[in-house]
């Protein structure tokens, strides 16, 4: 069974992806499309929707992080899923709440699960060094 922090990632990841392809729809309306099919969770649910909304409200000053860490990279050559796995992690990182190699943990956890088979080792490369950027490596 995975952790409820794993979970709500997964659903936050979820969100952020379903909030790129339809813009203008309220992630609160997208969370509630999102239980209705993996099932209600309302701890799992909090945890993302909040998650998300804090990425989302970030992601164009998150994008400018991600541009600088993925050197020879342009951003809108990443896929949808690994440029918001990105975000993700790196909020996670400039949020210090947990250790910073369990943050890049989960990232490429979600990057295996969700994105191509090269994504683990790119998301991670990224991650990395963003943490050492910011001095938490």
């Amino acid at each position: 069974m995975l952790r409820t922090e794993t979970r709500a990632r997964a659903r936050a990841l979820q969100l952020l992806y379903s909030a790129e392809l339809q813009p203008g729809v309220r992630l609160r309306d997208l969370a509630g499309g999102l239980a209705r099919l993996t099932g209600p969770e309302p701890s799992v649910f909090e945890r993302a929707e909040a998650l998300a909304t804090a990425v989302h409200a970030d992601r164009d000053r998150l994008d400018a992080v991600v541009a600088r860490a993925a050197e020879n990279w342009r951003l809108d050559r990443l896929g949808l899923m690994e440029r918001n796995i990105l975000r993700l992690g790196i909020h996670e990182l400039e949020d210090a709440a947990m250790p910073p190699r369990v943050a890049i943990d989960e990232a490429v956890r979600l990057a295996g699960w969700f994105a191509g088979p090269r994504a683990p080792a790119f998301v991670n490369g990224v991650l990395d060094r963003v943490a050492r950027d910011l001095g938490r490596l």
